[in-house]
């Protein structure tokens, strides 16, 4: 029987941790605690460059696949045995924050090195390999959709489709890969667990006093890339009822997007985060205004509803303004549950450190969202400042984030000792 790992049994470096968070952080970060380090740019780049340097001094093999996607290998167990692979992203959100993405894959290293570090110590031989993985435009805030590499590694995009997405300068992933020296070659199997470590991105866990937190359930998102097109004229002269204003339809539909929001309480979020004007001129009617429209819900049959009614507005705010309307793009990404083992485990974890977690909500998407389609996963959150993330005052205090990677450790460490009988169901893919 394989030992059962006592409290103290594996301890991170609250340091040195802290210390791979301001190294990774120089990267695209400003001195106003901003960050912006969109996919596959140079400020990108440097910071693969620095994760991979990492990986050699460190013992973990480097890989690279074709979507870039990034991987350091730990091998304590063999060939044959079960793989848990764990981490986020590197990418932000322009003018973003610090901790958004880039605490899972700095915790991830730590955790694991503890974690190889304590089996070594007590000469035991761990039953499982691990993985630290960096997955490629998680943000999605330079190329579309969010989530492509991890979608791309799960099989549910393509890889030459999402090699062709091109950034708003027309540079396309492959382009781009190439730029900063990320072109993959190597092949990395889907791991038998993924677990992903992230600030909570909301305030339930500031707010309750809690430490610690596991997201059981993700919302579903159903996203449009929607153009209304008009006609360009003098914003002068052009009479106002001659006029075909395609940011006027967009500002029609914007509105009616967040009045729909009322009807159905806390169980649905909508939003446009982006908005296209051509030719974006002070005194020029806008010929063309793309939006990029967000609905989200929990709840499956909200967001087929929603859906129909955005299909509607639509409709009726080209009607209003005069104009034409196009759909270009519609990213689907259903609700779902985490896996029940996983969240058993971050029960015992959490049990070992006086913090059971707080079971939460996420609905924003994660890296884990993608892989839940093809092994057991999960997303654990510490808590974030007053909610905040996607901007410069994004902040997790250095004992969340040390008391965080603390508990994936001890999840790391049971599965070590246990293997994937510490899910409790074998960890049979759903």
């Amino acid at each position: 029987m394989p030992e059962t790992p006592s409290p103290s049994s594996v301890r991170i470096d609250a340091a040195r941790l802290h210390g791979m968070m301001d190294a990774v952080s120089r990267f695209g970060g400003g001195g106003d605690g901003s960050m912006t380090r969109l996919a596959l740019s140079a400020q990108d780049g440097a910071a693969r460059d620095w994760l991979g340097g990492w990986f050699r001094e460190n013992g973990f093999t480097p890989q690279v696949d074709r979507i870039g996607n990034q991987f350091g290998r730990v091998d304590l167990a063999g060939g044959n045995a079960p793989t848990i692979m764990v981490g986020s992203h590197l990418d932000s959100q322009p003018n973003g924050g610090r901790f958004d993405g880039a605490l899972g894959v700095v915790a991830a290293c730590e955790a694991i090195r503890a974690v190889r570090a304590s089996l070594a110590e007590r000469g035991l031989r761990s039953a499982c390999n691990f993985v630290v993985a960096n997955w490629t435009n998680e943000e999605g805030a330079r190329f579309q959709p969010s989530l492509l590499g991890s979608s791309v590694f799960a099989g549910q995009a393509e890889l030459a489709w999402a090699l062709e997405r091109r950034d708003g300068a027309g540079i396309a992933v492959d382009e781009a890969l190439a730029a900063i020296g990320y072109v993959g070659t190597d092949t990395v199997p889907v791991p038998d667990a993924f677990i992903e470590l992230h600030i909570e991105g909301g305030p339930v866990l500031e707010r309750e006093g809690k430490r610690f937190g596991a997201f059981t359930r993700y919302w579903g998102a159903t996203k449009y890339r929607l153009a209304f097109l008009g006609r360009q004229a003098h914003t002068g002269p052009t009479p106002m009822a001659e006029r075909r204003d395609a940011l006027l339809a967009a500002a029609y539909l914007i509105a009616d997007l967040k009045d729909m929001v009322a009807d159905y309480g806390l169980d649905l979020h909508t939003s446009v985060g982006r908005l296209e004007v051509f030719p974006n001129s002070p005194n020029t009617v806008p010929s063309e205004a793309v939006l990029f429209i967000e609905l989200r819900s929990g709840a499956p049959a909200i967001l087929e509803e929603a859906e129909a009614r955005l299909r509607t507005f639509i409709a009726a705010a080209a009607a209003r303004a005069g104009v034409e309307s196009e759909v270009r793009a519609i990213d689907l990404r259903p609700a779902g549950a985490m896996h029940p083992g996983l969240v058993r485990l971050a029960e015992r974890a959490g049990a070992r450190n006086d913090a059971p977690p707080r079971p939460l909500d996420t609905i924003g998407g994660h890296d884990a969202i993608s892989l839940a389609a093809v092994c057991p996963a999960i997303v654990l959150a510490v808590p974030c400042r007053d909610g905040v993330m996607h901007h410069p005052t994004e902040f997790a205090t250095p004992e969340d984030q040390a008391f965080g990677t603390q508990v994936l450790a001890d999840m790391l460490l049971l599965l070590a000792t246990e293997g994937l009988a510490a899910l409790g169901t074998g960890g049979e893919v759903r």
